[in-house]
């Protein structure tokens, strides 16, 4: 069984990294219908529709315009989010998403951060580094 430090994760914009990436979180559901009849004891559902969606969280680098600097409120990008960084053999998930919302915050004692979310639009792939 093979586990992965956090540390080795990345995102991109299409093929540019988001610079100061400090963590990143997907999740990919499906919606259900109940498909009962007359007669059922038990529910039955059965899966229909798909989707993904998620956030990442970095420290704001108002130089990476090809990364962060591409990430536009409403826009569509292709996203490639690694979990085992992006070595030949790593696997990764790749699809197009709406950017939902940007957040900042800020603290006299911190780092200014930056929090993407995102909406996927269309299928999401699952594949590996060649």
């Amino acid at each position: 069984m093979a586990t992965h430090a956090g540390s080795e994760g990345k995102v991109f914009v299409g093929s540019s990294q988001v610079a100061e990436v400090k963590s990143w979180s997907m999740e990919i559901t499906s919606d259900t219908v109940d498909a009962s009849i007359i007669g059922t004891e038990w529910r039955k559902n059965q899966a229909t529709i798909k989707s993904w969606s998620g956030s990442f969280d970095a420290f704001w680098d108002e130089t990476d315009t090809t990364g962060q600097g591409a990430l536009a409120v409403g826009g569509t990008v292709t996203l490639n989010l690694y979990p085992e960084g992006d070595d030949t053999g790593a696997t990764y998930w790749s699809g197009d998403a709406i950017i939902t919302s940007i957040s900042y915050s800020a603290s006299f004692d911190g780092i200014v951060e930056a929090t993407f979310s995102f909406t996927g639009t269309g299928a999401l792939s699952e594949l590996t580094v060649s």
